[in-house]
């Protein structure tokens, strides 16, 4: 008899870690414990929603916000643009077909609207051409046909009174309106599209071609491609989308790492009783990667379906202000679907290093649920600033090239430059905070001091909040130092109330002279033109009449490449007068007063009169021609006149018009008509229509935003996305400090105690990250201007302060009646927390 022992022995695993079974299971339960917990992990994936989701958005406006790449060009490579009268010019066309074939020929003649100064095109162009079809958008009816029809676009329309159906008058000759069309690529682009051979007096003739392995150079100097046209700037639509996409991963994983190390800290108990059962070290760091993974997932999939719902909504706004027509999955998803995959790698990796210090502490540790005491990092202040130097070269040398093509990399590289430094000197100023910690009350010490010691969380928030403010702020400076130059003037041309009449044949395209030096013809003619301004106003209800008078001064710098902008008026005492200055207020040796801002204190600057016989004439001034230019004129600051950049923002004194001899060129050149209200489009098209009746010419307000507007934008776009980071961040260090918040409530601790210690952590780091991140922006903003602005640091002499002070002060203190206001209530238990 025999006995036979069956012995059933387990499958052999890899490498003593259980295998693919084992990995499987505990990623199964990394997934369950998401589903389970996800209100626990709310506020990590709040981050990473709102994180793509400003990436999505941010993607998706930097890209239709510019004109598109192939505006002007159509579906062409190549473009040539020729002015006329040129009698080579057929030659030169015939030249191009016979070479590269095909071409696509558009004719243009400018016009100017009746009683207005804005002027439209009348084009000749076959709307079945071979290269222009992106560059005509048929809305209704159909495109001409016949020589005696025409198709508008809608805003000349309105301001022609036609619709389809009317018949045009125009120069002698009658067309039929028969369409309303648009150019899909510029909607300011105004024009009458008639058939191809109808413009009889072409003022410039474009020329669309593709010339494939030739350059535009060698064809010829009025030849450009596509790609030189977009090299030439080196803040094109893909070169913003990279930078911005460059920055929204940083931003990703800097929120992320903080996240999941609050996370991981959370469920040290559960993980710790993991690896009681058996786990390995590497089973543990896979159930914090996959939970990173599976957080990822989820946030870049509803970060992305509310970008886009964003960016739909937002659409419609942004073609009104881009001025073309966006389509509404126009996205560029060369960069949202790598973003996308980026921010599953970034929670990924940020999750790896929780994971891996996980497994640093022993099980019985773990099981306590007491954290690790943290390391001591005498991180060095060096390589940040070290960095922070590159950056500053980097964006230096893409400023200094910002006319001359390329520079793309060096501002990528710049800005991702910075924020590195950012995050590397995060952990040296919460170092810097916590110093203050000893002089303060037991609340305020505790919390201060936990922003030094756990720095792993409390750096990552901190850098987070620094670059959403030093995002702001660079927006903020560089708006401010453009908009600010004093010579090159931006910004509204007049204020929504104010309308300027021109006298006939006056106005920003007529040189600012009409007839002669009088500009405003005979006296009879100067009456009538009075009396229409008087009606024109008296229609908008307004008496407040001022007369602007010109001479033939202007202002210039004697440095190349600074020219002055804006029209120079006489500072008449009606002038004055209605604006509330008074004769004493005016230095009596005053040559010029000007609103700008730091006009006064500018140097080398030169008034030109054009007059051989002034007293002047024939002494050779610093940096002036021998006759009709007087060297730094004495220039006041007067703040009291109107800021519009076509307005009498800065005028001549009459005691310059006797001393250099410029009373013969005194003329009046329009009146401006202020209301106290603002003007209706019915008010402003009547208005029109009268001055067209007497051959003059109105302006009124355009669409260019004020420097108030962007800046105080910028500033809401900085101050929310750094509270909502802020906010979650706080959210999460309180959670992790739960069981410090149970005892202190255990020894006694009321509610303004804890109150304090969450205003006080959420002012500190608002504070911070307000003052580091308007640092490194000021750093990067002055670098890039420092040799396109104004006098080198030009940006310094426009500080945007209520902005900042909105900033460094509004913010954190926000964020602290905000902490203050959510916290204080008591834990629901004072018991450790129970084992999950």
């Amino acid at each position: 008899m025999s006995t036979t022992t069956l012995d059933r022995r387990p499958a052999p695993v890899r490498a003593g870690n259980g295998g693919g079974p084992a990995r499987r299971a505990v990623m199964r339960w990394a997934w369950r414990l998401f589903r389970r917990e996800w209100r626990q992990q709310l506020m990590v994936l709040a981050l990473i929603i709102v994180a793509v989701g400003a990436v999505v958005l941010g993607a998706a406006v930097a890209t239709n916000n510019p004109p598109p790449a192939n505006a002007g060009f159509g579906t062409a490579q190549d473009q040539a643009a020729y002015f006329t009268p040129d009698p080579q010019l057929a030659a030169q066309i015939a030249g191009l077909q016979q070479r590269f074939g095909r071409v696509d020929v558009i004719e243009n003649q400018t016009l100017t609207i009746p009683g207005s100064i804005e002027s439209y095109d009348l084009r000749a162009q076959n709307p079945n051409g071979p290269f222009g079809g992106p560059m005509l958008s048929l809305l209704s009816g159909h495109y001409p046909t016949a020589p005696n029809q025409v198709a508008l676009t809608p805003a000349l329309a309105s301001d022609l009174g036609l619709r389809v159906g009317d018949v045009w008058r125009q120069d002698g000759q009658s067309r039929q309106v028969v369409g309303i069309v648009q150019n899909p690529q510029s909607l300011l682009d105004e024009f009458a599209l008639v058939p191809p051979g109808q413009v009889r007096a072409p003022t410039q003739v474009t020329v669309l071609f593709d010339a494939p392995g030739v350059t535009a150079d060698s064809i010829g100097p009025n030849v450009q491609s596509r790609q030189s046209a977009a090299a030439s700037n080196p803040l094109n639509p893909e070169t913003i989308v990279l930078a911005l996409a460059t920055i929204g991963m940083l931003l990703i994983a800097l929120v992320a790492v903080g996240g999941f190390t609050v996370l991981a800290q959370r469920r040290m108990r559960s993980l710790g009783m993991l690896g009681a059962l058996g786990a390995t070290d590497r089973n543990v760091r896979l159930v914090v990667r996959t939970n990173g993974v599976v957080v990822g997932v989820v946030g870049a999939v509803v970060g992305f379906v509310l970008g886009l719902a964003a960016w739909l909504a937002y659409r419609p706004s942004l073609e009104a202000s881009a001025h073309h027509v966006i389509g509404a999955f126009q996205l560029p998803w060369v960069v949202i679907g790598p973003a996308m995959v980026l921010a599953v790698l970034a929670t990924y990796f940020a999750a790896a290093r929780p994971a891996r210090a996980i497994t640093r502490l022993s099980i019985v540790t773990a099981l306590s649920g007491r954290p690790a005491p943290p390391k001591q990092v005498h991180r060095s202040i060096v390589p940040g600033i070290v960095l922070l130097v590159i950056g500053a070269l980097a964006l230096w040398y893409t400023g200094k090239n910002a006319t001359g093509g390329g520079g793309a990399p060096e501002l990528v590289g710049g800005l991702v430059a910075l924020v590195v430094a950012l995050i590397l000197l995060s952990g040296p100023v919460l170092a810097a905070v916590a110093r203050f910690a000893g002089r303060t009350p037991i609340a305020a010490r505790l919390a201060l001091r936990d922003l030094g010691r756990y720095r792993a969380r409390s750096g990552s928030a901190l850098a987070a909040i620094s670059l959403g403010v030093m995002i702001a702020v660079l927006i903020c400076v560089l708006a401010a130092g453009r908009l600010g130059n004093v010579l090159d003037y931006a910004g509204p041309n007049v204020a929504s109330n104010q309308l300027i009449v021109y006298t006939s044949g006056n106005g920003p395209g007529n040189g600012g002279q009409g007839n002669g030096p009088g500009g405003s013809g005979t006296g009879s003619s100067l009456k009538s033109q009075t009396a229409t301004a008087d009606a024109i106003a008296a229609a908008l209800g307004s008496h407040d009449v001022v007369e602007l008078e010109s001479t033939s001064a202007s202002l210039q710098h004697a440095a190349p490449g600074r020219q002055w902008s804006g029209q120079i008026y006489v500072a008449t005492p009606q002038l004055l007068a209605a604006f509330g200055i008074k004769a004493s207020q005016v230095n009596p040796h005053a040559d010029i007063l000007s609103m700008r801002p730091g006009l006064s204190g500018l140097s080398d600057m030169q008034l030109t009169y054009g007059n051989d016989n002034g007293p002047n004439g024939g002494q050779n001034q610093v940096n002036c021609p021998a006759h009709g230019c007087l060297a730094n004129p004495v220039i006041e600051q007067e703040g009291a006149l109107p800021s519009g950049t076509s307005a009498p923002n800065t005028v001549i004194t009459e005691h310059a018009i006797q001393t250099l001899g410029l009373q013969g060129s005194v003329s009046v050149s329009g009146w401006l008509v202020q209301a106290p209200h603002n003007f209706t489009a019915a008010q402003i098209t009547n208005a029109r229509l009268t001055a067209a009746a007497n051959g003059m010419s109105i302006e009124t307000k355009n669409s260019i935003p004020s420097t108030s507007e962007i800046l105080n934008w910028a500033t809401v776009f900085g101050i929310a996305l750094a509270l909502g980071i802020l906010a979650m961040s706080v959210g999460l260090i309180r959670s992790e400090t739960a069981s410090d918040l149970r005892t202190l409530t255990a020894t006694g601790a009321d509610g303004w105690t804890r109150r304090t210690i969450t205003a006080v952590t959420a002012a500190a780091l608002g504070l911070a990250g307000a003052v580091l991140g308007t640092a490194v922006a000021y750093v990067g903003a002055i670098a890039y201007s420092f040799d396109n602005t104004l006098d080198g640091l030009g940006s310094l002499k426009n500080i945007p302060t209520g902005n900042l002070l909105v900033i460094l002060i509004g913010m954190p203190l926000v964020a602290a009646i905000a902490g203050w206001l959510l916290a204080g209530r008591e834990p629901e238990v004072i018991a450790r927390q129970p084992l999950e």
